[in-house]
């Protein structure tokens, strides 16, 4: 696999310096990765290309990790490794160009300080996602991006498009930052390691993500991929980005967009919540005159629609059970119509995140009265639960046991007793529809219902508690499958 730097700042040989590899000789370097070499195709005052090629041995990739790897791919003789770059050239260009990604340059110590004329140049990268990928990953960080999509086999266009890509990116930079982006963003787009996946690699992340991982708008995507999507650990990177003053929130329930799906992406999850909590605080509410209008997601789809069914409701006070990071509870303070709003979640770190997004600090007075944010469980009654017009769990019940159901029956119809719960959950079938997804779309899912087993456990609940059930789709509804999302709409009977 090949890697190449070009720059055409003058004396282009400076690469030599800020590389810490000489322009003049061929290097080799050994690792766990297999053989790296250095070497430069073109050394002028005007132009300087600097390339790192990659021998990797597949046999003894397998014979050394590829039966223990979380990467199926490399228990195979035949893999795609020596010829794509990954993690494996990740791991490669760390090793050797270490001194550059760190920003040091004994010799020329202003060097590593200067943005510089860069053009990079993959020409086989794995990228789950495609070329619409690789450009929301690459461009928000200063590059010009040209991805173009290899196909299975030139002589047979009719079998499309294989999964690689190649990539050239070009950009004024400092080397240190290039260096950081691609070391962090190959198995990204890659979506798999050739290594398990230890805590440390958090400080890793943390490392090189310093100065633009927390302010990309996939920051989400980035970290869960980066981390192969181990949730606990990406949680916690995610809170120490935010800890170094990025205006990051965690991206608890991470959305089928990763993918290339029509499902939400981190980034609309992002903008939606930014604008909800900016409306909270007296910023131009959702929809007004004037406001910049993003491609709606899902998410934002799901949230409008609860929204639309409480206001249709008449509700003047709503408690958003499971709350997570506030998005709801923001876009209600952002409507003055409702007077009191409430979030509750199990989660004391998401309520933690929650208030930072809701700027807690620096809410008004009169917007802050509205507001209760409480932690608690729904499988246990709570008096603080009561009083409210209408309760919404949005895309809460199937991250409950099947068994403890019951209770969170209990505690929401039979002991809280609003006049109105609006549920809504993710309709199973529909997932058929998201090419690249297998399983559950979200891994502490316990279950997903199709339309039917939905419909039978609302009918179910309304009865025994006394309430009134209807049902409407969330998202585009598939002739087929149904919608994306399956909203279920209790009333209570006045007479119970």
């Amino acid at each position: 696999m090949l890697l190449t730097i070009t720059t055409t700042s003058r004396p282009a040989t400076d690469l030599g310096f800020l590389l810490h590899k000489h322009p003049e000789r061929v290097q080799e370097f050994g690792g766990s990765y297999g053989t790296a070499t250095v070497f430069y195709p073109e050394a002028g005052e005007d132009r300087c290309t600097a390339a790192l090629l990659l021998e990797v041995d597949p046999v003894a990739l397998v014979r050394s990790r590829g039966r223990n790897s979380p990467d199926f791919s490399l228990s195979q003789y035949v893999n795609d490794r020596p010829y794509a770059a990954s993690s494996l050239l990740a791991v490669a260009l760390a090793d050797v160009f270490r001194t550059a990604r760190a920003g040091r340059c004994a010799a020329r110590p202003e060097l590593p300080g200067t943005a510089l004329p860069l053009e990079i140049r993959l020409p086989a990268l794995p990228c789950r996602g495609g070329p619409e990928l690789a450009e929301r990953l690459f461009a928000p960080l200063g590059w010009q991006v040209s991805a173009e999509s290899v196909p299975l086999d030139e002589g047979f266009p009719a079998w499309g498009e294989s999964r690689y890509v190649r990539l050239a990116l070009a950009g004024t930079l400092r080397l240190s930052d290039a260096l950081n982006h691609l070391y962090v963003l190959l198995p990204v787009l890659d979506d798999g390691k050739h290594y398990w996946i230890a805590p440390d690699e958090v400080d890793k992340l943390v490392r090189a993500g310093e100065g633009w991982l927390g302010g990309h708008p996939e920051r989400g995507l980035i970290t869960r991929r980066y981390l192969g999507r181990r949730w606990s650990l990406a949680r916690t990177a995610l809170a120490r980005l935010a800890e170094l003053g990025d205006e990051t929130e965690e991206e608890l329930e991470p959305p089928v967009a990763e993918e290339a799906s029509p499902e939400e992406t981190a980034a609309d999850e992002a903008a939606a919540a930014e604008t909800a909590a900016e409306g909270a605080a007296g910023a131009p509410a959702e929809g007004e005159p004037g406001q910049e209008r993003k491609p709606r997601s899902l998410s934002v789809l799901r949230r409008e629609a609860v929204l639309g069914v409480l206001e249709e409701l008449g509700a003047v006070s709503v408690a958003d059970l499971g709350c997570g990071q506030g998005e709801l509870v923001a876009a209600l303070l952002a409507r003055p119509r409702f007077a009191r709003v409430a979030g509750m979640d199990v989660s004391s770190m998401a309520l933690t995140i929650a208030a930072r997004r809701l700027r807690l600090d620096r809410m008004p007075d009169a917007v802050r009265a509205r507001l209760t944010l409480f932690q608690g469980s729904l499988t246990y009654t709570d008096k603080r639960l009561r009083g409210y017009d209408a309760a919404v769990l949005m895309e809460v019940v199937e991250h409950v046991d099947p068994p403890r159901l019951a209770a969170l029956e209990h505690v929401v119809f039979g002991h809280a007793r609003p006049a109105h719960v609006v549920v809504t959950t993710p309709n199973v079938e529909y997932n058929v529809r998201y090419p690249f997804l297998t399983g559950l779309r979200h891994p502490d899912h316990r279950f997903e219902w199709t339309r039917a087993e939905f419909a039978a456990w609302a009918a179910r609940v309304a009865a025994e508690h006394g309430y009134e059930v209807a049902f409407r789709p969330v998202g585009d509804d598939d002739p087929e499958v149904g919608p994306p999302t399956q909203m279920g709409v209790f009333t209570r009977d006045q007479r119970s």
